[in-house]
C-alpha cells in the first residue's frame, strides 16, 4: 500500500529534524559549560593552592619577623647595658681625672705648709719656701727691717689686715719669714739672756713656723715689741674674732703644751682648716691628727 506523503508528514518530520537539530545543540553547550567549569574549578584549585602558599609564606614570614623581633630587642638590652657600661666607664674616667687633678695640685702645694712643728717636725737648714715676696712697708712696725711672706698667701694677710683698718684696728707685723740660719741666731741671743728659760717661747732652728714663711708676729704701734701685752689689746680681740676668715690661727693660745701663750703669733693654714678650728674650741692645730690636717692642703690658698 502505497501512502502519499502530505503536509502533516512534512511537518512531523520537520519537528523531528528539529528537535534532532536541537538535542545536539544542548549536547554541545552543556559540553562546553562542563569545560569552562573544569576550567574555572582548576584556576580556584590553582588559587587555593597559591593562597596554600602563600599562607605558609606568611607564617614564615611572621615567624621570621617574630624572631627578628626578638633579635632586635636583644640588641636594645645589649646597647642598652653597653650604655650604661660607657656611663660607668665615663665617670671613672671623671674621677680619675679629679684624682689627677688633685693630685697635681697636691704636687704643686709644700705639704710642709700643714705639717706640725714646734718640737714636733723639722725643717732642715735647705728648706727654704717656694715662694717668698717682701711684704709692703705700710704693714711693718716702724723701725723694723723688711720682712717677707708666703706669695700664695700674701692676698690673704693684706686682706686682714685692710679690714681690720677699715675698724680702726691698727695692726703692724714685727717678725714674719727667718730662715734656718736667721732662727739659730735669734735662738742664741735668746738662750744668752734667758738660758734655758728661752726654750719656752723661742723655736730651736728647724722647728720654728716661721721658717715655711706663713707665720706673722703682729702688733701694735702702742705696744711695739712688748709682745705679752698684746693680749689685752682690742686688735688681739679683732683678730680672734676675725683671723680664721683670712685663714690665720693663733698657734700657742692658753694652755697649750708646746710653749707660753703668744697672742702675738699667727699662722696661716687656709680659710677651710681655720674656719673649723674656730667653730670648735676643744680643737686646736697641735692638737689635731696630721692626717686629719693633711685633707686641708688641697684647698690651702683657696
Amino acid at each position: 500500500m502505497i501512502h502519499k506523503s502530505g503536509p502533516i508528514t512534512y511537518i512531523f518530520a520537520g519537528v523531528a529534524g528539529l528537535g534532532l537539530i536541537s538535542t545536539g545543540f544542548l549536547g554541545m553547550r552543556t559540553l562546553d559549560q562542563t569545560s569552562v567549569i573544569e576550567n574555572q574549578a582548576n584556576r580556584i584549585d590553582s588559587q587555593l593552592a597559591v593562597i596554600s602558599t602563600n599562607e605558609g609564606t606568611i607564617l614564615e614570614l611572621e615567624t621570621d619577623l617574630g624572631n627578628l623581633k626578638n633579635d632586635l630587642e636583644d640588641l636594645v638590652e645589649d646597647y642598652e647595658d653597653e650604655l650604661d657600661r660607657n656611663e660607668e666607664f665615663e665617670d671613672q674616667l671623671m674621677d680619675l681625672a679629679g684624682e689627677l687633678d688633685e693630685f697635681e695640685r697636691l704636687n704643686e702645694i709644700d705639704e710642709e705648709l700643714l705639717s706640725k712643728y714646734s718640737k714636733v717636725s723639722f725643717l732642715n737648714e735647705n728648706y727654704i719656701p717656694s715662694d717668698i715676696e717682701k711684704i709692703d712697708d705700710d704693714y711693718i712696725l716702724e723701725g723694723k727691717d723688711d720682712q717677707y711672706f708666703h706669695g700664695d698667701a700674701m692676698r690673704f694677710l693684706e686682706r686682714m689686715f685692710d679690714a681690720a683698718e677699715r675698724d680702726d684696728i691698727d695692726l703692724k707685723i714685727i717678725s714674719a719669714y727667718r730662715s734656718f740660719d736667721e732662727q739659730n741666731e735669734l735662738k742664741g741671743q735668746f738662750t744668752e739672756v734667758f738660758g734655758t728659760g728661752a726654750n719656752a717661747f723661742s723655736a730651736d732652728q728647724g722647728f720654728s713656723e716661721h721658717q715655711l714663711g706663713t707665720t706673722i708676729d703682729i702688733t701694735t704701734p702702742a705696744v711695739g715689741g712688748t709682745f705679752e701685752s698684746f693680749g689685752q689689746t682690742k686688735a688681739f680681740e679683732w683678730l680672734q674674732d676675725n683671723a680664721h676668715k683670712y685663714g690665720f690661727i693663733l698657734s700657742y693660745p692658753e694652755d697649750n703644751t708646746f710653749y707660753v701663750y703668744e697672742p702675738w703669733h699667727w699662722r696661716f693654714v687656709g680659710r677651710d682648716l681655720a674656719r673649723d678650728l674656730d667653730r670648735d674650741d676643744d680643737r686646736t692645730f697641735y692638737t689635731l691628727d696630721q692626717r686629719e690636717i693633711n685633707k686641708y692642703l688641697l684647698e690651702f690658698f683657696d
